[in-house]
Protein backbone atom coordinates (compact mmCIF):
# COMPACT_ATOMS: atom_id res chain seq x y z
CA UNK A 1 0.00 0.00 0.00
CA UNK A 2 1.80 3.43 -1.24
CA UNK A 3 0.80 6.46 0.46
CA UNK A 4 0.79 8.80 -2.35
CA UNK A 5 -2.88 9.93 -1.51
CA UNK A 6 -3.22 10.85 2.25
CA UNK A 7 -6.78 11.15 1.81
CA UNK A 8 -7.57 7.66 -0.25
CA UNK A 9 -5.13 5.91 2.80
CA UNK A 10 -7.43 7.14 5.38
CA UNK A 11 -10.36 5.90 3.35
CA UNK A 12 -8.41 2.74 2.90
CA UNK A 13 -7.93 2.13 6.73
CA UNK A 14 -11.34 3.33 7.71
CA UNK A 15 -12.58 0.11 5.53
CA UNK A 16 -10.48 -2.04 7.03
CA UNK A 17 -11.30 -1.02 10.50
CA UNK A 18 -15.22 -1.96 9.70
CA UNK A 19 -13.77 -4.85 8.65
CA UNK A 20 -11.91 -5.93 12.08
CA UNK A 21 -15.37 -5.20 14.12
CA UNK A 22 -15.58 -8.78 14.32
CA UNK A 23 -13.18 -11.10 15.44
CA UNK A 24 -13.19 -13.87 12.95
CA UNK A 25 -13.31 -11.24 10.40
CA UNK A 26 -10.11 -9.75 12.17
CA UNK A 27 -8.58 -13.21 12.04
CA UNK A 28 -8.99 -13.32 8.38
CA UNK A 29 -7.33 -9.31 7.91
CA UNK A 30 -4.19 -10.48 9.92
CA UNK A 31 -3.66 -13.60 7.72
CA UNK A 32 -2.57 -11.10 5.11
CA UNK A 33 1.33 -11.00 6.40
CA UNK A 34 1.70 -7.59 4.06
CA UNK A 35 -0.99 -5.75 5.34
CA UNK A 36 0.60 -6.91 9.02
CA UNK A 37 4.02 -5.57 7.74
CA UNK A 38 2.74 -2.35 6.17
CA UNK A 39 1.21 -0.95 9.44
CA UNK A 40 3.95 -1.68 11.30
CA UNK A 41 5.95 -0.03 8.74
CA UNK A 42 3.76 2.74 8.98
CA UNK A 43 3.71 3.59 12.52
CA UNK A 44 7.49 4.08 12.02
CA UNK A 45 7.51 6.40 9.25
CA UNK A 46 9.25 9.67 10.24
CA UNK A 47 6.97 12.90 9.17
CA UNK A 48 7.25 16.38 8.55
CA UNK A 49 8.08 18.21 11.71
CA UNK A 50 8.40 15.26 13.95
CA UNK A 51 4.54 15.01 14.69
CA UNK A 52 1.86 12.32 14.36
CA UNK A 53 -0.42 12.84 11.17
CA UNK A 54 -3.89 11.39 11.46
CA UNK A 55 -2.83 8.03 9.26
CA UNK A 56 -0.24 7.25 11.27
CA UNK A 57 -2.21 7.10 14.53
CA UNK A 58 -4.61 5.40 12.29
CA UNK A 59 -2.50 2.78 11.86
CA UNK A 60 -1.86 2.64 15.06
CA UNK A 61 -5.32 2.47 16.23
CA UNK A 62 -6.21 -0.87 13.83
CA UNK A 63 -3.17 -2.21 15.27
CA UNK A 64 -4.62 -2.12 18.41
CA UNK A 65 -7.82 -3.44 17.43
CA UNK A 66 -6.61 -6.57 15.50
CA UNK A 67 -4.64 -8.05 18.82
CA UNK A 68 -7.55 -7.03 21.40
CA UNK A 69 -9.83 -9.67 21.30
CA UNK A 70 -8.08 -12.60 19.24
CA UNK A 71 -5.11 -15.03 20.78
CA UNK A 72 -4.02 -16.03 16.88
CA UNK A 73 -3.95 -12.13 15.95
CA UNK A 74 -1.42 -11.81 19.23
CA UNK A 75 0.49 -14.64 18.16
CA UNK A 76 0.71 -13.09 14.42
CA UNK A 77 2.16 -10.24 15.78
CA UNK A 78 4.38 -11.43 18.31
CA UNK A 79 6.54 -13.68 15.27
CA UNK A 80 6.52 -9.95 13.36
CA UNK A 81 8.86 -8.91 16.59
CA UNK A 82 6.03 -6.16 16.43
CA UNK A 83 6.44 -5.89 20.35
CA UNK A 84 10.03 -4.64 19.76
CA UNK A 85 8.98 -1.91 17.31
CA UNK A 86 6.35 -0.69 19.53
CA UNK A 87 8.72 -0.46 22.43
CA UNK A 88 11.41 1.28 20.63
CA UNK A 89 8.38 3.77 19.30
CA UNK A 90 6.99 4.17 22.93
CA UNK A 91 10.60 4.58 24.94
CA UNK A 92 10.76 8.45 23.69
CA UNK A 93 7.56 9.37 25.74
CA UNK A 94 9.83 8.33 29.20
CA UNK A 95 10.88 11.85 29.36
CA UNK A 96 7.86 13.71 27.98
CA UNK A 97 4.35 13.82 27.17
CA UNK A 98 2.47 13.60 23.94
CA UNK A 99 0.47 16.92 22.90
CA UNK A 100 -2.64 16.87 25.01
CA UNK A 101 -5.80 15.97 23.14
CA UNK A 102 -3.88 15.50 19.79
CA UNK A 103 -3.04 12.57 17.12
CA UNK A 104 0.36 12.10 19.16
CA UNK A 105 -1.70 11.04 22.65
CA UNK A 106 -4.16 8.83 20.80
CA UNK A 107 -0.93 7.52 18.84
CA UNK A 108 0.80 6.32 22.26
CA UNK A 109 -1.89 5.18 23.69
CA UNK A 110 -2.91 3.09 21.03
CA UNK A 111 0.85 1.75 20.90
CA UNK A 112 0.60 0.39 24.69
CA UNK A 113 -2.56 -0.83 23.94
CA UNK A 114 -1.76 -2.76 21.55
CA UNK A 115 1.89 -3.96 23.53
CA UNK A 116 -0.91 -4.19 26.34
CA UNK A 117 -3.04 -6.63 24.34
CA UNK A 118 0.04 -8.78 22.80
CA UNK A 119 1.62 -9.45 26.21
CA UNK A 120 -1.55 -10.84 27.51
CA UNK A 121 -0.17 -14.17 25.28
CA UNK A 122 2.87 -16.31 26.17
CA UNK A 123 4.19 -15.42 23.15
CA UNK A 124 3.97 -11.98 23.49
CA UNK A 125 5.33 -11.99 27.14
CA UNK A 126 8.62 -13.95 25.37
CA UNK A 127 9.28 -11.37 23.03
CA UNK A 128 8.28 -8.72 25.35
CA UNK A 129 11.48 -10.08 27.84
CA UNK A 130 13.66 -10.25 24.70
CA UNK A 131 13.05 -6.80 23.78
CA UNK A 132 13.63 -5.57 27.47
CA UNK A 133 10.20 -4.39 27.67
CA UNK A 134 10.39 -4.98 31.54
CA UNK A 135 13.79 -2.95 31.95
CA UNK A 136 11.85 0.51 30.14
CA UNK A 137 8.56 -0.46 32.15
CA UNK A 138 10.30 0.05 35.59
CA UNK A 139 12.27 3.26 34.12
CA UNK A 140 8.58 4.59 32.94
CA UNK A 141 7.48 4.07 36.28
CA UNK A 142 10.63 6.04 37.60
CA UNK A 143 10.34 8.92 35.44
CA UNK A 144 7.12 8.66 32.73
CA UNK A 145 3.98 11.21 32.83
CA UNK A 146 1.57 10.49 31.10
CA UNK A 147 3.58 6.80 30.40
CA UNK A 148 3.98 5.84 33.79
CA UNK A 149 0.12 4.79 34.25
CA UNK A 150 0.56 3.20 30.98
CA UNK A 151 3.63 1.38 31.48
CA UNK A 152 2.16 -0.26 34.82
CA UNK A 153 -0.37 -1.67 32.92
CA UNK A 154 1.57 -3.41 30.52
CA UNK A 155 3.57 -4.53 33.10
CA UNK A 156 0.82 -6.22 34.82
CA UNK A 157 -0.68 -8.21 32.16
CA UNK A 158 2.84 -9.18 30.67
CA UNK A 159 3.42 -10.63 34.50
CA UNK A 160 -0.20 -12.37 34.63
CA UNK A 161 -0.94 -15.89 33.66
CA UNK A 162 1.02 -18.97 34.16
CA UNK A 163 3.18 -18.22 31.24
CA UNK A 164 4.64 -14.68 33.17
CA UNK A 165 6.75 -16.38 35.11
CA UNK A 166 9.99 -14.90 33.05
CA UNK A 167 8.34 -11.67 33.47
CA UNK A 168 8.37 -11.58 37.33
CA UNK A 169 11.60 -13.19 37.47
CA UNK A 170 13.31 -10.32 35.20
CA UNK A 171 11.17 -7.42 37.38
CA UNK A 172 13.06 -8.73 40.25
CA UNK A 173 16.13 -9.20 39.13
CA UNK A 174 16.09 -5.13 37.18
CA UNK A 175 16.09 -3.83 40.50
CA UNK A 176 12.17 -3.10 40.10
CA UNK A 177 10.92 -4.29 43.64
CA UNK A 178 11.97 -0.89 44.54
CA UNK A 179 10.01 1.05 42.08
CA UNK A 180 6.72 -0.40 42.56
CA UNK A 181 6.83 -0.44 46.55
CA UNK A 182 7.81 2.99 46.17
CA UNK A 183 4.88 3.58 43.56
CA UNK A 184 2.36 1.33 46.15
CA UNK A 185 3.67 3.36 49.90
CA UNK A 186 2.51 6.73 48.26
CA UNK A 187 0.04 8.31 50.75
CA UNK A 188 -2.25 9.00 47.84
CA UNK A 189 -2.64 6.19 45.17
CA UNK A 190 -5.01 6.21 42.38
CA UNK A 191 -7.49 2.91 42.41
CA UNK A 192 -6.23 1.89 38.87
CA UNK A 193 -2.83 2.66 40.10
CA UNK A 194 -3.13 0.75 43.10
CA UNK A 195 -5.41 -2.36 41.32
CA UNK A 196 -2.17 -3.15 38.69
CA UNK A 197 0.42 -3.03 41.45
CA UNK A 198 -1.51 -5.71 43.74
CA UNK A 199 -1.89 -7.44 40.19
CA UNK A 200 1.56 -7.60 39.72
CA UNK A 201 2.42 -8.60 43.49
CA UNK A 202 -0.40 -11.12 42.71
CA UNK A 203 1.37 -13.04 39.73
CA UNK A 204 5.00 -12.55 41.69
CA UNK A 205 3.75 -14.11 44.63
CA UNK A 206 2.05 -16.72 42.79
CA UNK A 207 4.75 -17.63 39.69
CA UNK A 208 8.51 -17.09 42.02
CA UNK A 209 9.13 -20.66 42.31
CA UNK A 210 9.43 -21.72 46.08
CA UNK A 211 12.64 -20.29 47.98
CA UNK A 212 14.39 -18.61 44.87
CA UNK A 213 16.36 -15.63 45.20
CA UNK A 214 13.47 -13.39 43.64
CA UNK A 215 10.42 -14.91 45.97
CA UNK A 216 13.08 -14.39 48.98
CA UNK A 217 13.63 -10.30 47.64
CA UNK A 218 9.87 -10.38 47.25
CA UNK A 219 8.80 -10.99 50.86
CA UNK A 220 11.35 -9.41 52.67
CA UNK A 221 9.76 -6.20 51.15
CA UNK A 222 6.43 -6.85 53.16
CA UNK A 223 8.40 -8.17 55.95
CA UNK A 224 10.81 -5.17 56.10
CA UNK A 225 9.95 -1.94 58.28
CA UNK A 226 7.17 -3.51 60.94
CA UNK A 227 5.45 -5.27 57.93
CA UNK A 228 4.25 -1.34 56.94
CA UNK A 229 3.62 -2.80 53.24
CA UNK A 230 1.19 -5.56 54.79
CA UNK A 231 -0.76 -3.16 57.38
CA UNK A 232 -1.02 -0.78 53.71
CA UNK A 233 -2.46 -3.91 51.69
CA UNK A 234 -4.90 -4.40 54.72
CA UNK A 235 -5.89 -0.81 54.77
CA UNK A 236 -6.93 -1.47 50.77
CA UNK A 237 -8.64 -4.43 51.74
CA UNK A 238 -10.74 -2.34 54.11
CA UNK A 239 -11.68 0.36 51.86
CA UNK A 240 -12.42 -1.83 49.22
CA UNK A 241 -14.62 -4.20 51.45
CA UNK A 242 -16.50 -1.46 52.33
CA UNK A 243 -17.68 0.19 49.35
CA UNK A 244 -18.33 -3.68 48.15
CA UNK A 245 -20.50 -3.69 51.30
CA UNK A 246 -22.32 -0.91 50.63
CA UNK A 247 -23.32 -2.09 47.03
CA UNK A 248 -23.66 -5.78 47.78
CA UNK A 249 -26.30 -4.20 50.93
CA UNK A 250 -28.13 -2.45 47.80
CA UNK A 251 -28.44 -5.29 45.62
CA UNK A 252 -29.68 -7.84 48.27
CA UNK A 253 -32.36 -4.52 48.86
CA UNK A 254 -33.71 -4.71 44.95
CA UNK A 255 -33.21 -8.97 45.01
CA UNK A 256 -36.14 -9.20 47.81
CA UNK A 257 -38.66 -7.30 45.54
CA UNK A 258 -37.86 -9.57 42.19
CA UNK A 259 -38.92 -12.63 40.91
CA UNK A 260 -36.95 -15.35 40.25
CA UNK A 261 -36.69 -14.61 36.41
CA UNK A 262 -36.31 -11.33 37.42
CA UNK A 263 -33.62 -11.45 38.98
CA UNK A 264 -31.52 -14.00 37.09
CA UNK A 265 -32.20 -11.31 34.26
CA UNK A 266 -30.25 -8.49 36.43
CA UNK A 267 -27.93 -11.19 37.60
CA UNK A 268 -25.42 -9.75 34.47
CA UNK A 269 -26.26 -5.74 36.06
CA UNK A 270 -25.51 -6.72 39.49
CA UNK A 271 -22.38 -8.34 38.56
CA UNK A 272 -20.93 -5.46 36.51
CA UNK A 273 -21.82 -2.75 39.94
CA UNK A 274 -20.02 -5.30 41.76
CA UNK A 275 -16.78 -4.92 39.57
CA UNK A 276 -17.38 -0.92 39.45
CA UNK A 277 -17.58 -1.29 43.45
CA UNK A 278 -13.84 -2.92 43.22
CA UNK A 279 -14.68 -6.76 43.49
CA UNK A 280 -11.72 -7.65 41.23
CA UNK A 281 -9.58 -5.45 43.49
CA UNK A 282 -10.95 -7.03 46.52
CA UNK A 283 -10.50 -10.76 45.39
CA UNK A 284 -6.56 -9.77 44.55
CA UNK A 285 -5.53 -8.12 47.66
CA UNK A 286 -7.08 -11.74 49.25
CA UNK A 287 -5.22 -13.89 47.02
CA UNK A 288 -2.41 -11.59 48.36
CA UNK A 289 -2.68 -11.81 51.72
CA UNK A 290 -3.55 -15.20 52.10
CA UNK A 291 0.01 -15.61 50.32
CA UNK A 292 1.43 -13.68 52.55
CA UNK A 293 -0.36 -15.84 55.84
CA UNK A 294 0.76 -19.21 53.96
CA UNK A 295 4.59 -17.85 53.50
CA UNK A 296 4.94 -15.97 56.91
CA UNK A 297 4.35 -16.26 60.74
CA UNK A 298 4.38 -12.61 61.10
CA UNK A 299 2.72 -11.16 58.43
CA UNK A 300 -0.01 -14.06 59.48
CA UNK A 301 0.01 -12.28 63.03
CA UNK A 302 0.18 -9.11 61.54
CA UNK A 303 -2.82 -9.41 58.94
CA UNK A 304 -4.59 -11.32 61.90
CA UNK A 305 -4.21 -8.25 64.23
CA UNK A 306 -5.13 -5.77 61.92
CA UNK A 307 -8.65 -7.81 60.63
CA UNK A 308 -9.07 -8.04 64.53
CA UNK A 309 -9.17 -4.45 64.72
CA UNK A 310 -12.44 -4.47 63.11
CA UNK A 311 -13.95 -7.44 64.42
CA UNK A 312 -13.20 -9.77 61.59
CA UNK A 313 -10.85 -13.17 61.02
CA UNK A 314 -9.35 -14.67 58.44
CA UNK A 315 -12.67 -16.09 57.32
CA UNK A 316 -13.38 -12.75 55.38
CA UNK A 317 -10.73 -13.59 53.55
CA UNK A 318 -11.28 -17.17 52.85
CA UNK A 319 -15.05 -16.38 51.86
CA UNK A 320 -14.20 -13.89 49.09
CA UNK A 321 -11.21 -17.31 47.71
CA UNK A 322 -14.10 -19.16 47.95
CA UNK A 323 -16.21 -17.18 45.77
CA UNK A 324 -13.13 -16.88 43.33
CA UNK A 325 -13.43 -20.46 42.99
CA UNK A 326 -16.81 -20.85 42.52
CA UNK A 327 -16.65 -18.65 39.76
CA UNK A 328 -13.82 -20.42 38.01
CA UNK A 329 -15.11 -22.74 34.76
CA UNK A 330 -12.42 -25.01 34.98
CA UNK A 331 -12.11 -25.23 31.06
CA UNK A 332 -8.20 -24.77 30.51
CA UNK A 333 -4.95 -25.15 32.36
CA UNK A 334 -4.57 -21.91 33.34
CA UNK A 335 -8.18 -21.69 34.80
CA UNK A 336 -7.56 -25.36 36.34
CA UNK A 337 -4.44 -24.12 37.82
CA UNK A 338 -6.02 -21.14 39.37
CA UNK A 339 -8.47 -23.23 40.76
CA UNK A 340 -5.70 -25.75 42.37
CA UNK A 341 -3.89 -22.27 43.83
CA UNK A 342 -6.70 -20.70 45.17
CA UNK A 343 -8.15 -24.04 46.74
CA UNK A 344 -4.89 -24.71 48.81
CA UNK A 345 -4.50 -20.77 49.96
CA UNK A 346 -7.70 -21.36 51.50
CA UNK A 347 -6.65 -24.14 53.42
CA UNK A 348 -4.13 -21.43 54.94
CA UNK A 349 -6.80 -19.67 56.69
Amino acid sequence: MQETDRGGVYHALGIVENLCGRTATAERVAKEEGLLRWLLQRIQTKEEGGGVSQNKQYAAEILAILVQNSAPNRRKFASLDAADVMLQLVAPYRKRDPEKGGEEEEYVENLFEALTCMADGPEGKAKFVEAEGVELCLIMLKEGKLSKNASLRLLDHAASGTSGVEVCQKIVEAGGLKNIFTLFMKKSTDHRVAEHLIGIFASMLRLLPADSAERIRLLAKFVEKDYEKTEKLVRLRRECAVRMSAVDEGIRAEQAQLSAEEREDMADEWFSRRLDAGLFSLQTLDVVLAWLVAEDGGAKETIRKLLADRDESFNVIKDTIQEQIEGIDVEDADSKDTREMLSTLVTFL
